[in-house]
C-alpha cells in the first residue's frame, strides 16, 4: 500500500491558480485502501458508497464510511438514523478533541461497516477541507484506522473548491459516479480534471467510472473511450434501489428480485475488484467548450 504523501522536494501548486494546504505527512492514512467517490449532486454518489460499503464488509473487510458533506446523510442506509457530524461533537467541547470518545462520532452500521459523518461549516462560510482534516486526524488519534481494511470517502458533487477536494489527498483511487446524460457526464469531465490536478501531488489516481440509474450506457462509454477511462460498474434504474434509501436501508436489506439480486452481485463484483486493484487510469479530460460540443446529438 503507498503511503498517501506528497511527492518530495518542491511541489508545484495541484493546478493552474490552486492555492492548496499541502497534507501533512503524519495525518495519511496507513494500512487500508482508501477509495473516494465523486459525481454530480443527486447522482447516487450516498446510495453507491454505503453499498459498496455494505458489498466490502459482505467480502469479510473491516469498512469505514466518511461522509463528507454537510447535509451528514452519506451512511444513513447503515446507521438507520442521521447521525451528530465531528463538526457538531467537537463544537459541544468548544474543539477540544481530547475530550471526545469514538462512539461519540462513530457509530457501528449494517453488517459491522463503522460510520462518520464529517459534516461540514455552516453555509457560505468555513472550508469543507478543514472538516476533512480534522475528521481524520480524530480518527488517527483514537487510533481507528489501525483495524480497517477499506475506507471510503463520500464526497459532494463539486469540487471547484480544493477544500472538498482534500480526500483525494487520501485516497489511493477515485471513483465517478454518473449517469448516462449530458450534466453528469459533463460534472464527470470536471471531476476528472481535479482528480488529475491532485495526482500531480498524490498518490491518488482515478479509477474510473460506476454508471448509476441509467438503462444504457452508450453516452458514457463514447465519453470514456475518447478520454481513455474505464467503466468499472452498471447499476440500472431499479426501484428497489430508490426504495431502499426510504425504507433507510441499504440494497442487500430489500427483498431477493431479480433485479435486487443482479444489483446486489453487480455492487459484490465492483467491491472484489476495487480490492484486488483497479489499474490507474490515464484519461485526458476535455475542455469544458470540447465535451459540449461531443455530448448530444445535432
Amino acid at each position: 500500500m503507498n503511503l498517501h504523501t506528497p511527492k518530495s522536494g518542491f511541489s508545484p501548486p495541484d493546478g493552474e491558480g490552486s492555492v492548496q494546504v499541502q497534507l501533512d505527512p503524519h495525518d495519511a492514512i496507513k494500512g487500508a485502501k482508501v477509495f473516494a467517490v465523486y459525481g454530480k449532486g443527486g447522482i447516487g454518489k450516498s446510495t453507491t458508497s454505503s453499498n459498496l460499503s455494505a458489498a466490502f464488509s459482505k467480502l469479510g473487510h473491516r469498512v469505514l464510511q466518511i461522509g463528507c458533506d454537510p447535509k451528514h446523510d452519506s451512511t444513513f442506509t447503515l446507521t438507520k438514523k442521521l447521525m451528530p457530524t465531528v463538526i457538531d461533537v467537537l463544537e459541544t467541547v468548544e474543539f477540544h478533541s481530547e475530550e471526545l470518545r469514538p462512539d461519540d462520532y462513530m457509530f457501528e452500521g449494517y453488517n459491522g461497516v463503522m460510520c462518520v459523518e464529517a459534516g461540514g461549516p455552516p453555509a457560505g462560510t468555513g472550508c469543507g477541507g478543514y472538516v476533512v482534516g480534522q475528521t481524520v486526524k480524530l480518527l488517527k488519534q483514537h487510533h481507528l484506522l489501525e483495524d480497517t481494511d477499506v475506507v471510503i470517502f463520500d464526497v459532494l458533487g463539486d469540487v471547484v473548491c480544493g477544500g472538498f477536494a482534500a480526500p483525494l489527498q487520501h485516497a489511493e483511487r477515485a471513483l465517478v459516479v454518473a449517469a448516462n446524460d449530458f450534466d453528469s457526464i459533463f460534472a464527470m469531465n470536471r471531476i476528472v480534471q481535479a482528480i488529475g490536478a491532485k495526482a500531480k501531488n498524490y498518490d491518488v489516481r482515478l479509477a474510473g467510472v460506476v454508471a448509476n440509474r441509467s438503462k444504457e450506457t452508450d453516452e458514457i462509454d463514447r465519453f470514456c473511450e475518447e478520454i481513455g477511462m474505464p467503466r468499472l460498474a452498471h447499476f440500472r434504474d431499479v426501484d428497489a434501489i430508490r426504495r431502499s434509501r426510504l425504507k433507510k436501508c441499504t440494497l442487500f436489506e430489500m427483498e431477493d428480485a431479480p433485479d435486487v439480486i443482479q444489483a446486489q452481485d453487480e455492487y459484490l463484483r465492483l467491491a472484489a475488484m476495487l480490492w484486488a486493484g483497479v489499474e490507474p487510469s490515464t484519461a485526458q479530460p476535455m475542455k469544458d467548450r470540447d465535451i459540449f460540443d461531443f455530448l448530444g446529438f445535432e
